[in-house]
C-alpha cells in the first residue's frame, strides 16, 4: 500500500456555491460556467450538520441558468425522503452521507432508480473501509477533507491516506470510481489530494472569493494535473 501509485484519472473541478454570493447566485455561477466541469451544491438541514443552506427550489432556479453537471451534496438526516425533490429540481449526481442512514444500499438504489448517479460521502472520522461494501454500486465517493457543515475551514491533510485507501480498493476491483474531495482546497494544496487518488475537486472560497473565479478554476486544474508522477500517466 505504501508503494501504491494510482493511475492518473480525469480531473474534474466542482466549484461550491456555498462560497458564492447568495444574492447573485446566477451571476456567480455564470462566471465559472465555461471553466468548471460540475457545480457543487451543498444542502444542509440544521440537524445532520448545524447550519442551514438551500432547498430544491434554489436548485431548480439555477438549473434554468446553467448547463453544468449539478453535483448535489446532501448533508441531511433523511436523504431518502428528499431525494426525489432534488432530482426533480435538476440534480445529476446526488451524494448522501453514510453516517446519516441505516441502510445505505436502499438509498443508493432509490437514487439510481431515478436515473441519477449516486454518491456516498464520509466525514473525517469515518474510516475508508466503511464505504467498501458500496463501491460497486455508486459513481462517486466523497471524502470530506474538513468537517461537514461549514465553509472556509482548513484542509485536514491526514485525509490523503483515506483517499489512497479508497482508490486502491477501487483499482484492485477494477471499478471506474470517482473520488471527490471537499473542504479547504485550492491550487496550493490540491496536489496532495490528486496524487493520492482524488479526481473530483470541490473548491469554494478559493474560486468564488477570487478576483477571477474562472481563472482560479484553471489554476486548480493545472495544479492537479501537475501533481502526477510519470509512472501514473
Amino acid at each position: 500500500m505504501n508503494e501504491f501509485k494510482p493511475k492518473r484519472p480525469m480531473i474534474l473541478i466542482s466549484p461550491s456555491i456555498l462560497a458564492a454570493d447568495f444574492s447573485a447566485l446566477g451571476e456567480d455561477v455564470a462566471k465559472i460556467e465555461y471553466a468548471a466541469d460540475y457545480l457543487h451544491i451543498d444542502v444542509m438541514d440544521g440537524h445532520f450538520v448545524p447550519n442551514l443552506s438551500l432547498g430544491p427550489q434554489v436548485v431548480g432556479s439555477l438549473r434554468k441558468r446553467s448547463g453544468l453537471i449539478f453535483d448535489v451534496h446532501l448533508m441531511i438526516t433523511d436523504p431518502e425522503k428528499y431525494a426525489d425533490a432534488f432530482i426533480d429540481a435538476g440534480a445529476d449526481i446526488l451524494t448522501f452521507h453514510l453516517e446519516a442512514v441505516d441502510d445505505p444500499a436502499r438509498v443508493i438504489e432509490k437514487i439510481r432508480s431515478r436515473g441519477v448517479k449516486a454518491g456516498i460521502a464520509i466525514s473525517p472520522d469515518t474510516p475508508a473501509e466503511a464505504v467498501f461494501p458500496f463501491l460497486s454500486s455508486v459513481k462517486m465517493v466523497l471524502v470530506m477533507t474538513v468537517y461537514p457543515g461549514f465553509g472556509g475551514q482548513k484542509l485536514i491533510e491526514g485525509m490523503t491516506e483515506k483517499i489512497a485507501a479508497v482508490r486502491y480498493e477501487a483499482e484492485t476491483r477494477g471499478l471506474d470510481l470517482d473520488i471527490e474531495v471537499d473542504g479547504g482546497i485550492g491550487a496550493k494544496n490540491v496536489g496532495l489530494l490528486t496524487s493520492a487518488g482524488a479526481n473530483v475537486i470541490v473548491a469554494g472560497s478559493s474560486v468564488f472569493k477570487a478576483e477571477d473565479p474562472a481563472e482560479a478554476v484553471e489554476e486548480i486544474r493545472e495544479a492537479s494535473e501537475a501533481s502526477f508522477s510519470p509512472e501514473q500517466l
